[in-house]
C-alpha cells in the first residue's frame, strides 16, 4: 500500500505513519519541516495554509491519504481537490464533536450533526471546522471514497494536548492528589495506536463512511486510569477521591482543570463517554488495556524529561496546586 500522510510528525499522524511502516507500506509524509518524521519515509515539504503551499503534491499517486487537519476546512478542500483522481481513498480523522448538542448516551453515527459547517469556510469553531473538513472530503471523493474517522478522546504516546501527561506528572509528584469521583465513573477513549491500526485495517478492507472511534463504554473507569498512573509512576501519589459536587462547588472546571474527567450523569459525560461504537468494533476495532496505554505514555514521557510537547492551538490543561490543596483541606 502507498500512503500519503498529511502531517505525520506528531501524535495521531505519527502513530499512523509508524503503524503503516510496521505493515511494510510505502509512506510519504507531507509536512512543514518543523519536526522530523519517523525514519523510513519519503518527506515532502509544504505549508497547506500558504499560497501554492501544496505544490509538492502536484504529482504522484497513492492508494490512500490520511488527513488529521483541525482548522479551516478550506485547507482540506484544497488538498482533496488536488488529490482527487490520484488517490484511491481519503481518510479524514474527524471528531465526535461534529454531532449536534445535546448528545444522548448511546448515540451512534446516525445522530444529528452540527449546522452551519461548510467545506469553503475559514476557521470558526472546532465542531464546525471538523464537519467542514468532512464535507470537503465528501465533495471530492464521494461517500464510497471517503472514510470519516470520528475520534473521541485520544490518549497515548506522543500526546501533545497534555491530558494524560498532566495526570502522570501530577501523580508522580506525590502527596495527596485530588481524584475526581466516583472511582467507578466509566470512561471512553482511544489509544492513538489502536486508532492508527483500525484506520489501516479499514483501508485494507475498503471501508467508507463515518465511524465513531473510541473504546466501548466502560473499557475503563476514572479509578482504573488513575490507579494505573499511581502504579507506573512508583506509587507516591495518594488518591483522595472527591465528590463531583465538591469539585464543582470550588469552581474547578471539568475536562480542563481535571483532564479527562466530567461529572457522571451530565450531558457532557453522555457526549464524551457514552458513545455506541458497535459499528467500529464490528469492523475490527481492538482496544489495549488502560494499563498498557498509561505505562507506554509514562515511558515516552520520561524519555522527554517529563515535559510533553504542547500544541500551540490548544489551551494548557491541569489544576492549580493551590486550588487542589484548598479543596483537600491542606491549606
Amino acid at each position: 500500500m502507498r500512503l500519503l500522510m498529511l502531517g505525520g510528525t506528531e501524535f495521531a499522524g505519527r502513530a499512523v505513519v509508524e503503524a503503516a511502516l510496521g505493515r511494510g507500506w510505502e509512506v510519504t509524509v507531507f509536512h512543514r519541516g518543523r519536526h522530523e518524521p519517523p525514519a523510513g519515509v519519503r518527506s515532502l515539504h509544504g505549508d497547506r495554509t500558504a499560497p501554492d503551499g501544496l505544490s509538492a503534491l502536484a504529482d504522484g499517486e497513492w492508494d490512500v491519504v490520511v488527513d488529521t487537519w483541525s482548522a479551516a476546512p478550506r485547507a482540506v478542500r484544497d488538498a482533496a481537490r488536488l488529490l482527487a483522481g490520484r488517490v484511491g481513498r481519503y481518510v479524514y480523522v474527524s471528531s465526535r464533536s461534529v454531532y449536534a448538542w445535546p448528545r444522548t448516551g448511546g448515540a451512534a453515527e446516525d445522530a444529528a450533526l452540527v449546522d452551519g459547517a461548510s467545506a469553503d469556510a475559514e476557521q470558526t469553531d472546532y465542531a464546525r471546522d471538523k464537519r467542514g473538513g468532512e464535507l470537503a472530503v465528501l465533495d471530492s471523493f464521494g461517500a464510497e471514497g471517503a472514510l470519516l474517522v470520528r475520534a473521541g478522546l485520544i490518549l497515548g504516546p506522543y500526546e501533545n494536548v497534555g491530558r494524560l501527561p498532566w495526570w502522570l506528572n501530577r501523580v508522580a509528584r506525590g502527596g495527596p492528589v485530588l481524584a475526581p469521583g466516583p472511582r467507578e465513573l466509566p470512561l471512553q477513549y482511544i489509544d492513538v495506536r489502536d486508532l492508527a491500526e483500525w484506520i489501516l485495517g479499514a483501508v485494507e478492507r475498503g471501508l467508507g463512511g463515518a465511524y465513531d472511534l473510541v473504546s466501548p463504554s466502560g473499557h475503563t473507569t476514572m479509578g482504573g486510569l488513575l490507579d494505573a498512573c499511581v502504579r507506573v509512576t512508583g506509587g507516591e501519589g495518594d488518591l483522595r477521591w472527591t465528590e463531583a459536587s465538591v469539585i464543582l462547588g470550588a469552581g474547578i472546571e471539568p475536562w480542563g482543570d481535571l483532564p479527562v474527567w466530567v461529572p457522571g450523569g451530565s450531558e457532557l459525560h453522555d457526549a464524551l463517554h457514552g458513545a455506541d461504537v458497535s459499528r467500529a468494533v464490528g469492523t475490527g476495532l481492538r482496544c489495549r488495556s488502560v494499563s498498557e496505554t498509561v505505562a507506554d505514555t509514562w515511558s515516552w514521557l520520561q524519555g522527554l524529561g517529563g515535559v510533553a510537547p504542547q500544541r500551540a492551538d490548544r489551551p494548557a490543561v491541569g489544576l492549580d496546586p493551590a486550588t487542589e490543596a484548598k479543596v483537600l483541606g491542606l491549606r
